[in-house]
Order: structure tokens, then sequence, then C-alpha cells
């Protein structure tokens, strides 16, 4: 544009060029609109007048060859006034057409943008339909374990009774109660040793689980301790992923010693969370590409029923007696 502007002589209408000259325009942006319209119409060069009226660049004046082949065939003779006249109506026709035309791209980028935020509200009421059926089934499962634990509890108290009542020489429908619990065990230990591979929610809960069962002889605040502790560190990775401090646990930290790192059941937990031994070194990682936040919600859920459910164990409790007898 530069080198056009600088050395090319441009060929333009002489009719055209006086007219809009007449409607008050200088003969440098006159020039150029004749030149850029293709010389073509009086409306055109009005057209890219008003297009290009912020361009300072065409304030200039380009060689100019008045080329009788491109002349009006019927020049006009308009007045002055008439001209002026003119080209404010041709100029209030071009800003108007421009108007429609950003007035039509607002619409169309207003649509794009309510297509966009539905597209949005979409996608989140699925992740929250998703997150919802989660709960749904994990609460369900601890229902379930719940009640295994009540009918667990209830078996051994009436066990107990019948024990109690042959002591004493009390007669008793032992033969048929025993056969009844014994088919009830039976029943039971098959639905648990079903070969449907274990869920990854599933496998945190057995870890808990195991935890409890194998230091079952020490004080219970201490497992306790240590189902809060895993707690805070999977809730903190979960809610700050980006932060390597909560995904970056070094295990000869003492407190987490103390609490968690003793454990190996422990430490299998926060594999199953995702968190891996750096090789060579004495830290416990989880990775921000490994970082996955559902498995991390299920963990924290099940550290959570670990803590709050006073049932929490006792079938895992009871079925390894069962299986030492």
């Amino acid at each position: 544009m530069a080198e056009e502007t600088e050395n090319a002589a441009i060929e333009v209408n002489r009719g055209l060029l006086k007219e809009l000259e007449d409607m008050g325009f200088s003969m440098a942006r006159a020039s150029w609109a004749l030149h850029h319209s293709g010389n073509s119409s009086l409306e055109a060069a009005v057209n890219w007048i008003i297009d290009h009226e912020n361009d300072s660049q065409f304030e200039k004046m380009p060689l100019v060859e008045f080329n009788i082949e491109i002349e009006s065939p019927n020049p006009s003779h308009d007045t002055a006034e008439n001209a002026q006249a003119r080209a404010k109506e041709l100029m209030e026709q071009a800003r108007k057409l421009r108007e429609e035309e950003e007035t039509k791209g607002e619409r169309e980028r207003e649509k794009e943008r309510i297509r966009a935020g539905k597209e949005m509200m979409e996608t989140k009421r699925i992740a929250e339909e998703n997150e919802r059926k989660r709960n749904i089934a994990l609460r369900k499962a601890e229902k379930d374990e719940e009640k295994k634990a009540r009918e667990k509890i209830m078996l051994k108290l009436n066990a107990d009774k019948l024990e109690r009542k042959r002591r004493r020489g009390l007669p008793t429908e032992e033969s048929a109660s025993t056969s009844i619990q014994v088919s009830l065990l039976d029943y039971k230990r098959k639905v648990m040793s079903s070969s449907r591979p274990a869920s990854k929610a599933e496998e945190m809960r057995e870890c808990l689980r195991s935890l409890r069962r194998n230091h079952k002889d020490e004080d219970p605040r201490i497992t306790r301790t240590a189902f809060e502790t895993l707690l805070t560190i999977v809730r903190n990775a979960a809610k700050k992923p980006d932060e390597e401090r909560y995904r970056r646990i070094r295990l000869t930290n003492r407190l987490f010693h103390e609490r968690v790192g003793r454990y190996k059941e422990g430490i299998e937990f926060m594999e199953l969370c995702g968190f891996k031994t750096e090789e060579g070194s004495e830290f416990l990682s989880l990775s921000y590409h490994d970082a996955d936040i559902n498995r991390l919600r299920d963990a924290a859920f099940q550290l959570n029923s670990a803590i709050t459910n006073p049932f929490f164990g006792l079938l895992s409790t009871k079925a390894e007696e069962d299986r030492e007898k």
C-alpha cells in the first residue's frame, strides 16, 4: 500500500471526481475512492470514503491520470448545493446500511452467547447429575454394610444367649438355631466371595477395614486419628490440586509417621488414591496429571464413613475370627 501511495499513478473518472469535489470531499480522498471502487459509481465511491474516513494515509494526493475511456457518458450538471445534498443522502444511506449490518452482527453474536451459555449449563447439569448418582450409590453401599454389620451383631448376641442358657442347664433350641445361623453365614460368605471385580471405592473401604481389624487391640482413638489424618490429606489434594505442597508428603515427617506412615494399610490407602513413592526419595507424591478429583472424593467419603460409623469394620473383624476358628 505504501508503494502504491507514493509511486503509482491512478486512473480516475474526471466527471465523478468533480461530482465528489462538489459534494465537499477533498480531491485526494475522492481520487483514492474512485480508484478503489473501480470508477464504478458515485455511490460506491462515497461508501468507500465512509469506510475509510479514519485512514489518514489517504489524505495525501496521489498521481492522477484521466482516462477518457472511463469518462462518464452523461456527466452530471448538478449545482454545488444539489451535489452536497446528494452526498449527504448517500452518506446517510451508507451509515444506515452499516448500522444495520452491525445490528445484525450483534444479534448473531448474542445468539452465539446464548447457545454457549445453554451448552455450559447442560454440561454442568450432567456433571451434577453424575455426582448425585455416585453419592447415592456410595450411600447405598454404606447402608448395606451397616445392615450386614447389624445382622452379624444380632447373630453374635443370639449365640451368646444360647451359650448362657447352656451353661445354666436351661433347655435350648440350639440345633435349629445353630443350623439357621450357619446357613445364613454360608449365604453371606457366598455373596461376599462373588467373582465380581472390586471397584476402587471398595478397595479403599476394605483397606480401611483391614487397618482397623489388624490393629483392633490398640486404642480406637489411634486408628481414628489415622483416618482423620488421611481425610485431611485427600481433602486438601482435592480442593487445591494445583498446589504441590498438598500433593507431596514426606515419609520421614514425625507426625505423619506416627499417625499414618507406620501402618502399611495407611500407605496402601494413599496409593489407592493415586500417591506414588518417588524413586530414591523420601516423598510420597501425587502428580498433577494423576490427581483424579472423583477418586479423591470417593476416598474422603470412605474415610468419613470409617470415622462416623460405629459399626465400621465389625463385619470384617467377625469374618476374620470365623476363618481363624
